[in-house]
């Protein structure tokens, strides 16, 4: 375990590394010993400097729920981050790519909640009980850490790599279509790069939402009503430069589609 003097030095690294769109050495490369409870304790020191600063919460990520990104990071288990209201854009974006580093993007889906979820039980079925609509979403990751070598330490540390989300297409209750045989096409540049179902997370995204809820009530939280969950890819992330332009097609669910300048 991390001194918490070390905690809130990595943390004030990565709040500065954030304000410069910088990149700083893997965590794990100066500190081998650290655990995935320090990264959360670092996570949660950034985020609390965040809100001190005035932002405010809209949601949660969850991240590498899928076969798909557990291959492609090397990472096996799920983590998760905040949302700040100010990363979210809307369909049609444009997009400044220099304020991200590392800059992918991934396909998912978001749950919108109209309850609040609590663990320690919490199963699909609340989860859908709980969800006023679900909708596309990409997210924009952005990694703040060096990419060669990094561990789930470092990914939890840099706030589960989030930078932003693009939200779009068509919102649809979870009772007017079944979540799981949700597709998507992903384009860069008119050219398709991926392809994926949704149940290639977890079976069902909603499961996703669900062990968030029981993850949080390891630590005395629940998941509040009005937040947006993001679920987990179900493709794997596409790299971005700057003039890329993004389309997802979701067939029913529409399309979501932004541009990075």
């Amino acid at each position: 375990m991390l001194e918490r003097s070390d905690i809130e030095v990595i943390a004030e690294e990565l709040a500065r590394a954030e304000r410069d769109r910088s990149v700083i050495p893997r965590i794990t490369a100066r500190y081998p010993d650290a655990t995935v409870e320090d990264a959360y304790a670092i996570q949660g020191v950034w985020r609390d400097k965040a809100l001190a600063e005035g932002r405010r919460i809209a949601g949660r990520k969850i991240g590498l729920t899928s076969k798909a990104m557990q291959q492609a990071t090397g990472i096996t288990e799920p983590d998760y981050g905040v949302m700040f209201a100010d990363t979210i854009h809307e369909n049609g974006a444009v997009i400044e790519h220099s304020q991200f580093s590392n800059v992918r993007i991934e396909v998912e889906l978001a749950f919108v909640l109209k309850d609040a979820l609590e663990g320690p039980n919490c199963t699909l079925f609340d989860v859908l009980r709980a969800t006023e609509y679900v909708t596309p979403a990409l997210e924009i990751l952005n990694s703040h850490i060096e990419m060669e070598g990094r561990t789930i330490v470092d990914t939890i540390s840099d706030n589960a790599a989030y930078g932003g989300m693009v939200l779009g297409g068509n919102p649809m209750r979870p009772d007017e279509i079944d979540v799981r045989w949700v597709s998507a096409l992903l384009y860069k540049n008119e050219t398709i790069e991926e392809t994926g179902v949704a149940a290639g997370v977890l079976n069902h995204p909603g499961m996703g939402v669900a062990w968030l809820a029981n993850k949080f009530h390891q630590h005395g939280q629940k998941l509040e009503a009005g937040e947006i969950i993001l679920a987990g890819s179900f493709t794997r992330p596409m790299w971005i430069d700057q003039g890329d332009t993004v389309l997802c097609d979701y067939g029913r669910m529409g399309t979501i589609s932004c541009r990075f300048v």
